[in-house]
């Protein structure tokens, strides 16, 4: 049974007793308040017994007077005669008592003939007719309309008025149960493992700022949940670093000592053309075996896991230290550097940090390429620190967004493939995070979310905690090839 049915019940229960007892207080009033109009009608019935008997004892008199020759009658005979008299004469009857005169004021008695009617008028001083018909209305007013009148209004008003608050009930447990309801089934779909489900509200009471709050932990749980899931992917990524360069390294001694021994016998025992081709020929492997050695150190660096050790730091100060060192080296390239006022110390490893903006900004260097601008900004987001590098370059396809920071092998000619999963990971192990942003000059576009020195960064710990599992390996998903990036 749901929430707004057992409210609606609650309430029908706890006013059926309160309105049996209204019911009946009122009958009582009501019975109490037409004591007169039922006084009203007894005299009615009294007015009417008193005048049957009067017109009983005038019929009485005034036949005994006609009987005794003290009324001096009208006669009628054949045509002519008024209506009651010819209804009279065509009935039958011997005698007829009947009323006449305005509203019933006078008694007529007729009796029959051998010659025609004899017709007796007795002035009774009263309008008979009219008294009947009143203290018949009255009563029927008295006894019938006003007591039904009165209880029918009072059954309907009560019943439209409990009708009209079981409706408003039911509208406002409908209301406060709507967003429960909901509000369970997102609960539930977040133990299901759907972090990103969100319950849409604008109330303002209890109810909104508990949704907001569930908003508010959905969202921490599923930024919680992505950080652990890179992480374990880079601690799977890190033990196979750790292999590939102890199995390649063992394999570059032996070619560089033959390589060697070999060019030293060739020097010694063949002619010139020899020599150089030996010489060539020595020259290409040792190019093909410092490449190898290039991507050991990667994959060694990509394994390694330097101790973080955070401190309060002036970000738009690094900011400008690394884009004046990185200047020399792409002289073509304008920089350009916004810093925010008010904008607080993060608290992140300097090393770190410097390693993320030498990636990002020789990253949009080499994008952006002679005369391409790029854009460093330092900003306060809330509880963060942000810097964000936005390039004029071509930017990133869809592709590339899919597989932006994962480990995979990179096409750029010095590239190996880990310079942004390096970067996301360090920005991971500060607390922080690297998103991909709009570019606001046409090309790509990264912001660096670090925590606020004056906030304390409790999640440092368990990210750290996290990044050092490297003995358990998880499977990750295939990557496509990372274009520039």
């Amino acid at each position: 049974m749901s929430l707004r049915t057992r409210l609606a019940l609650i309430f029908v229960v706890a006013t059926l007793a309160p309105l049996g007892a209204t019911v009946w207080v009122v009958s009582i009033l009501l019975d109490q308040s037409l004591r007169p109009a039922d006084q009203l009608s007894g005299l009615s019935l009294s007015v009417e017994k008193l005048g049957r008997e009067f017109y009983q004892q005038s019929r009485d008199r005034l036949k005994t007077d006609a009987a005794g020759g003290r009324l001096k009658p009208l006669r009628y005979a054949g045509a002519g005669m008024p209506k009651p008299v010819d209804d009279f004469w065509q009935s039958g009857d011997d005698e007829r008592f009947s009323l006449s005169g305005i509203g019933g004021s006078d008694l007529l008695y007729m009796r029959r003939t051998p010659g025609g009617v004899e017709v007796f008028d007795l002035p009774l001083g009263v309008r008979m007719e009219d008294i009947s018909r009143e203290y018949g209305d009255a009563r029927r007013t008295v006894a019938h309309d006003l007591r039904r009148g009165f209880l029918w209004t009072w059954g309907l008003l009560a019943a439209a008025i409990w009708a009209i608050a079981l409706l408003v009930v039911w509208a406002v447990t409908t209301r406060f149960s709507r967003p429960i309801v909901k509000l369970t089934g997102a609960l539930k779909s977040l133990a299901g493992g759907n972090f990103q489900i969100r319950v849409p509200t604008e109330r303002l009471d209890e109810i909104g700022l508990a949704t907001e709050a569930f908003n508010r932990t959905a969202s921490q749980l599923e930024q919680n949940r992505n950080r652990l899931v890179y992480l374990t992917q880079m601690a799977s990524w890190q033990v196979l670093a750790r292999k590939m360069a102890h199995e390649v390294k063992n394999s570059l001694t032996p070619i560089r000592l033959t390589v060697e021994e070999m060019v030293a016998r060739g020097m010694d025992d063949a002619g010139e053309s020899r020599k150089l081709f030996l010489a060539q020929a020595a020259s290409i492997v040792v190019d093909e075996i410092e490449s190898l050695e290039r991507r050991i150190r990667a994959f060694s660096e990509f394994s390694s896991e330097p101790p973080v050790c955070p401190e309060p730091l002036d970000i738009g100060s690094i900011v400008e230290e690394r884009v004046a060192f990185l200047k020399s080296a792409h002289p073509e390239v304008r920089y350009t550097v916004e810093k925010l006022a008010m904008t607080p110390d993060a608290m992140a490893d300097l090393d770190l940090v410097k390693g993320i903006l030498v990636n990002l900004l020789e990253n949009a260097a080499e994008a952006v390429g002679p005369g391409g601008e790029i854009r460093a900004r330092v900003a306060h987001l809330e509880d963060r620190v942000s810097i964000e590098v936005h390039d004029s370059g071509p930017g990133l396809s869809d592709l590339a967004r899919q597989s932006l920071f994962q480990p995979t092998i990179s096409f750029k000619k010095r590239g190996m493939g880990l310079g942004l999963s390096i970067a996301r990971k360090s920005a991971l192990l500060s607390g922080g995070d690297i998103l991909s942003i709009p570019g606001e000059l046409g090309g790509a576009g990264f912001r660096v979310l670090l925590p606020a020195a004056g906030i304390v960064a409790a999640r440092i710990a368990p990210l750290i905690t996290g990044a050092s599992v490297s003995n358990r390996t998880v499977p990750t998903h295939g990557t496509a090839a990372n274009p520039g990036r």
